[in-house]
């Protein structure tokens, strides 16, 4: 029989790892950047049109900008923890779904579903 289970991925942080993760939080806080400033000129430009409802509008353009902006406390915070966390410490990368073959016989313990996969630059260095 097969199963669905979840296998955790680690990263090792090297300086190669940590470069790429703080370009990827950078890109991420540029882009949520620029979707304040839309949703800013968006709504500036449905302010100068008066068939819209004002209230409506400020709500639902506030309430955007304020997810991006609750987003972009998290990317700062992220690159704060980046800086601080030493080389060669294990980050939580991602969670996938794996299949899992269970047979007649096997063992059942919580072992065979704590699985994790150590990757290194980009190679896999151990599967727990």
């Amino acid at each position: 029989m097969k199963i669905i289970q979840k296998v955790t991925v680690k990263q090792v942080l090297t300086e190669k790892s940590k470069q790429k993760l703080l370009h990827f939080y950078l890109e991420q806080r540029q882009q949520l950047q620029k979707e304040s400033d839309q949703l800013h000129f968006e709504q500036k430009k449905m302010e100068r049109k008066h068939k819209y409802n004002q209230d409506s509008v400020n709500d639902y353009f506030g309430r955007e900008i304020e997810v991006r902006q609750e987003k972009l406390k998290l990317i700062e915070f992220q690159v704060e923890q980046l800086e601080i966390l030493p080389l060669g410490s294990e980050i939580r990368e991602q969670e996938l779904e794996a299949v899992l073959d269970v047979a007649v016989g096997d063992t059942w313990n919580d072992s065979i579903f704590a699985k994790t996969i150590v990757v290194k630059d980009d190679v896999v260095i151990e599967i727990r």
